[in-house]
């Protein structure tokens, strides 16, 4: 069952996206819960994840376009509302225009993963880039026990192929403080690096992070 068909209370509350957010962050939440927080509450007889995803569809899933007027034909969204949503869409072609980092090395992963490193579980990171190498999104992909992370390739190159990715990195924090991949790393990698190819999506690097160390797997020649 998708959100759209339930309202945001009969959600369990791990699932709820202001949860969410605060356990994963903002990455890790869909176009229709991102844009629920925004809205903030729903209308009459609709939930605030429905009227999230009528929004949505009624500008095609891109809101790179939207503007007042057509909001306001929405049932149950009003000027206030309508003009939040049209704020935070201006601020994102803002950021997008701007030049976007470009990933050379292994070390330029790091802005990426500051967030992980001391996190007291696996946190699994996927960064999708551009043919020139660009970062056009980092997100969480999921997050694990105390020592690891479950893994599957749908839930990494999912995102990535919406993104229109050339290639993705993946990263993951090792609580333990060993830098170095474990086997379950290696078998990881080796099952991603294949699914990348066959989905013609490259994984360029595998980038381990701990307290004040980085470990990249091109750099050893494991991927």
């Amino acid at each position: 069952m998708t959100h759209t068909a339930k309202r945001l209370r009969e959600l369990p509350p791990v699932d709820r996206p202001r949860e969410k957010l605060r356990r994963r962050g903002g990455q890790a939440l869909s176009d229709e819960e991102l844009l629920a927080l925004l809205l903030g509450s729903g209308a009459r007889g609709r939930g605030v994840l429905e009227l999230a995803g009528e929004i949505l569809a009624r500008f095609g899933g891109d809101l790179r376009d939207v503007n007042l007027e057509r909001l306001e034909t929405i049932p149950g969204v009003g000027s206030a509302t309508a003009c939040r949503v049209v704020a935070a869409a201006e601020l994102s072609r803002r950021y997008n225009s701007r030049e976007r980092p470009v990933i050379r090395e292994p070390a330029d992963v790091v802005p990426y993963v500051q967030e992980i490193v001391n996190k007291k579980q696996e946190h699994f990171l996927c960064l999708s880039l551009s043919g020139a190498g660009e970062v056009l999104a980092c997100r969480v992909v999921t997050v694990g026990l105390l020592d690891a992370a479950l893994v599957h390739p749908r839930e990494v190159f999912a995102d990535a192929v919406a993104d229109r990715a050339a290639s993705v990195i993946i990263a993951h924090n090792h609580p333990s403080g060993v830098c170095e991949p474990s086997a379950e790393d290696l078998t990881l990698t080796r099952q991603l690096a294949a699914a990348g190819r066959t989905l013609g999506i490259p994984v360029v690097d595998h980038v381990i992070v701990t307290r004040g160390r980085i470990s990249s797997m091109r750099e050893q020649g494991l991927v």
